[in-house]
């Protein structure tokens, strides 16, 4: 059996025309959604990611923002721009890309986020309402994972699943929208002890911690779903993921390539998050 990819790309064109169609009923109301993005320093892969949110805010209709600051910026100018953005009713959603030069606390920035323009999904606010089932901006990684598992009409419910990796911003919350779709979750990290065994008992894999060839095909019972989150370089430089997918996709039913797999989602359900922010007003 070789595994049916869930094709990233094609799913995030059909989302986001419908995100189009929604900010179009928006723009006959006079709302136009607004993302504010904060880049602080010369990051080059935060450069990339800054410029296709952009862009992808920019294809859908919605109105962009985008600050960059040298890396010199100070904690308190870069909490007085949150504090301005928070203020600004033409901004629906605030992101201020990660990671932050060192001498910045990068969860006092995210707190100082408004809730209701948290369209990360990272402020304590939104892990507080995933956490307790209540509605809030879920972190776009996850729920680009879900939305993918959702367009193979996948039905989680009594399934196990197993989330390689425990951050706050893909494995913990891939781990509550698992199991608030009645999937048994099992958490795997740095200290777990013989993951194949657990791998081996998944009906579901998610592999999230940026480390090559972390699930290798002997991992995996055959027809699992496999969904790879990881975005590394192989040894001839060319992007990849955790996943070693040349073996797993002859062993899966489903999994995600990289590129072109869970990446394109992330942006999607960020435009998905600011749109729903302007829609409550």
């Amino acid at each position: 059996m070789t595994a049916q990819l869930i094709d990233g790309n094609a799913l995030s064109r059909q989302l986001r025309a419908e995100v189009g169609a929604r900010v179009s009923a928006l723009k006959a109301r006079d709302i136009t959604p607004g993302l504010a993005v904060v880049l602080v320093g010369d990051n080059p892969a935060s450069q990339v990611y800054v410029r296709n949110k952009v862009k992808a805010c920019n294809d859908t209709g919605m109105h962009s923002v985008l600050e960059t600051w040298p890396a010199s910026l100070s904690e308190a100018e870069l909490l007085a721009r949150v504090q301005a953005l928070n203020q600004d009713a033409s901004i629906h959603g605030i992101l201020v890309q990660l990671p932050l030069p060192a001498h910045i606390d990068a969860q006092k920035v995210i707190e100082a986020i408004d809730p209701g323009k948290d369209v990360d999904g990272f402020h304590i606010a939104s892990a507080g309402a995933l956490m307790t089932g209540i509605p809030g901006f879920w972190p776009c990684t996850p729920y680009g994972c879900m939305k993918m598992l959702e367009s193979i009409g996948y039905n989680l419910k009594g399934k196990h699943a197993v989330v390689i990796g425990r951050s706050n911003i893909v494995g913990k919350p891939m781990a509550l929208m698992l199991l608030q779709q009645n999937a048994t979750v099992t958490i795997c990290h740095s200290g777990t002890q013989n993951l194949k065994a657990l791998t081996l008992q998944a009906d579901v894999i998610v592999a999230a911690v940026g480390k090559r060839n972390v699930l290798t095909a002997d991992m995996v019972k055959p027809g699992a779903v496999v969904l790879d989150v990881g975005m590394n370089r192989d040894d001839a430089g060319k992007l990849c993921g955790d996943v070693d997918f040349e073996g797993v996709k002859e062993v899966a039913s489903y999994i995600t390539p990289v590129p072109g797999g869970v990446g394109p989602m992330t942006i999607t359900m960020l435009m998905v998050n600011t749109l729903e922010s302007a829609e409550k007003l």
